[in-house]
């Protein structure tokens, strides 16, 4: 909802006390000492209660909700839908309920509130209808309407899917309460979207301390003289003879001291507990500060894998399937035959279906998602006859979870705002979203900066989504080439995401699997491969997922070169590059420098790099990055590989930087020039030229 109201929201609907308000006024925390966390300003925070209506316990949950707004819109869609997901509520989805409170003026003037109406209605994000209550104070900060929309009302945009508009007096509360029943009663009628204008006014400024008159004296000249809804609504209730003036005043005075006594009494008040750990949460536990933790063992038995190799190509009676993907379905079959050859799509498919049998859901969303953007996919058949669809990891065997994997409109602030929201609902199934190219998620930058990075420490709350963004220089352009993996690095702090550039198919299965492995959750970012996905050097053995094995933040050279001792340079890198590096060596025939990965980027596996570095105590330490200087992870790791080289006792001091140059545009548009600066900056890596 919208910071305006928000406190009477938390009391008188959320029933959160007085007395915890009025201490976070004087200073307190939201939060026990105890638990660590930022925290954030009162008129951002969340709250749940249990409520009695009729005789009946209803569960209400405000989310909590940064100053953008209406960021929050689609990630109150993403838990409804996760909660009546959890409850089989898949029909109707009657059961749980999303109410959005907006103002005027940002229901009006932010795209995303059009993000969340388009969404409404498709299979994989609806919801049964939300309720839009927009408190209209006919003015937005300093702006007048004829400034903030195009349209008469500010509510216009709902016509786009033709959702009803009720306009009522907010001076009026039991027209107020009529029209939000109206409301409910058409929601549940009709599983559509509805919108409640609540039209009234601003009595102080922007904030209490703003002095409106500067830009609306007309208005606030109203405003002065015109009587409270408090008092309208007394008036009116001692008119009808429902209570007399005295007993009015009366409650009103008993109102005053109970706020005079919780004001007192806020001055002793500790809150005792956080309620981030229970419900679903029950049995995780506060991540603290363990990243050399952060390996399980996420292996899982041969029979298993080949049970689910088994389902991934089988394709049901009668059902026509596309000749191309009876070719690959034919070449999947080699590699578990093999054993040899998995490719990146198999891998996730055998990490995706080993979750299943364990119970967890999995959610997958994007544009392009069923096939993959880059046709490498194919979870998801369609009959060429008929259209019908067919999901082949749904049919592992009879007692399975299920997989949900969903063609996204074209949206990304919205969806990832949606997946977000499915995400902290339910910490045992695991969420993904793929972007079509990796750059395409600054279109939802606020969602990655607001929530996923930041909502643990703020907020404590708790996520395990997965951002899925295919990244790569290939000679694609500007717009396909880099996923901007430096933004995510400067985010990160305090152990708050998984920041992943990933080389082979089962450090990703691995990577998935942990997500759901390890005791508390993080949001995981990974840089998802374009060329490796049909790589003939990027490919794991069955062996490589299977019993004993786990995620390795640091692969080791793989080639025999001879004693490392004699290794005169050893290239770290991160990502698709390093097979450009591994072809160049081996046709040169070069056995003096070895090429070690970096799989994970934070947190940083310190440990676990200087004990290779350690292996190669005479030589130079260069990293090698596609990425234009000023971007990729350059800038990140360069003081954690000098730490890592200090705990190696190794004699070089710092790395030294080979890559692009640094650019305004993150790569050049023309393929020859592409090919000229890849083929250069492997050179240079490999000390086959001078570095500049």
């Amino acid at each position: 909802m919208a910071h305006r109201g928000r406190l009477n929201t938390l009391v008188n609907v959320v029933r959160k006390p007085y007395v915890a308000i009025f201490n976070e006024f004087a200073g307190g925390s939201f939060k026990p000492d105890n638990v660590e966390g930022s925290g954030d300003v009162k008129y951002h925070l969340g709250s749940s209660a249990d409520v009695e209506v009729n005789g009946r316990s209803v569960h209400i949950s405000l989310l909590p909700n940064p100053s953008h707004l209406e960021a929050v819109d689609t990630v109150v869609l993403g838990k409804v839908r996760a909660t009546q997901d959890d409850a089989g509520d898949t029909q109707n989805r009657s059961g749980s309920m999303g109410i959005v409170i907006h103002g005027d003026a940002a229901f009006a003037g932010q795209g995303i509130v059009y993000e969340t109406f388009a969404m409404s209605q498709l299979p994989g994000y609806r919801t049964g209808g939300t309720i839009h209550m927009v408190v209209n104070n006919q003015i937005g900060f300093t702006t007048n309407p004829e400034c903030g929309h195009s349209g008469v009302y500010g509510t216009d945009l709902a016509k786009s899917i033709e959702a009803p508009v009720l306009h009522v007096n907010g001076d009026d509360a039991e027209a107020v309460i009529y029209a939000s029943r109206l409301a409910a009663d058409y929601r549940h009628a009709f599983a559509s979207d509805i919108v409640l204008d609540i039209v009234c006014y601003r009595r102080h400024g922007h904030n209490e301390t703003d002095e409106p008159v500067f830009t609306q004296p007309v208005m606030y000249k109203a405003i002065a003289s015109h009587e409270t809804p408090h008092t309208l609504y007394a008036r009116r209730v001692v008119e009808a003879g429902a209570m007399t003036e005295a007993e009015a005043q009366a409650q009103w005075d008993a109102f005053q001291d109970r706020l005079e006594a919780d004001y007192k009494a806020a001055e002793s008040y500790k809150v005792n507990k956080a309620d981030w750990l229970e419900g679903g949460w029950k049995g995780l536990t506060a991540p603290g500060q363990k990243p050399e933790q952060a390996w399980p063992e996420t292996g899982v038995a041969l029979d298993v894998l080949q049970k689910i190799g088994t389902a991934m190509t089988t394709v049901p009676e009668g059902f026509n399937l596309n000749s191309k993907i009876a070719r690959q379905l034919k070449a999947k079959s080699g590699m578990f035959s093999s054993g040899e050859g998995f490719d990146w799509a198999t891998g996730e498919a055998l990490g995706f279906g080993s979750l299943l049998l364990e119970g967890h859901r999995v959610r997958l969303s994007g544009e392009d998602c069923q096939r993959g953007t880059f046709s490498q996919r194919h979870a998801t058949w369609t009959d060429q006859v008929n259209q019908t669809p067919c999901t082949p990891l749904n049919h592992i065997q009879a007692d399975q979870a299920k997989i949900e994997i969903w063609n996204s409109l074209l949206s990304e602030y919205g969806v990832l705002g949606f997946e977000y929201g499915y995400s902290v609902r339910n910490p045992q199934t695991l969420v993904l979203w793929e972007a079509q190219f990796g750059d395409f998620a600054n279109c939802a930058q606020v969602i990655i900066d607001q929530f996923i990075a930041s909502g643990e420490t703020k907020w404590l709350r708790m996520s395990g989504l997965v951002l899925l963004l295919p990244h790569g220089y290939e000679g694609q352009g500007p717009e396909h080439s880099s996923a901007r993996l430096e933004r995510y690095l400067q985010l990160c702090a305090e152990d708050n995401i998984f920041v992943c550039n990933i080389t082979t198919p089962a450090n990703y299965f691995h990577a998935l699997r942990r997500q759901l492995k390890l005791d508390y959750r993080k949001p995981l970012v990974l840089m998802e491969p374009k060329s490796l996905l049909r790589h003939k050097l990027a490919v794991s053995a069955l062996a490589d997922f299977g019993p004993g094995t786990r995620f390795s933040p640091v692969l080791p050279e793989v080639d025999a070169l001879g004693p490392d001792a004699k290794v005169r340079r050893v290239v770290l890198c991160s990502g698709k590059v390093y097979y450009d590096l591994l072809a160049a060596r081996r046709e040169k025939d070069i056995k003096d420098v070895a090429i070690v990965r970096v799989e994970q980027l934070y947190p940083f596996p310190e440990a676990a790099l200087a004990a290779e570095l350690k292996r190669y105590p005479e030589a130079d330490i260069v990293w090698c990055q596609e990425e234009t200087e000023n971007g990729g992870a350059w800038h990140f790791v360069d003081r954690r590989i000098e730490k890592s080289l200090t705990r190696a006792g190794h004699k070089a001091g710092r790395p030294q930087y080979v890559g692009r140059a640094a650019a305004a545009s993150p790569a050049t548009g023309l393929a020859r020039i592409h090919a000229a600066e890849q083929a250069d900056l492997v050179e240079r890596a490999l000390g086959l030229k001078a570095a500049r």
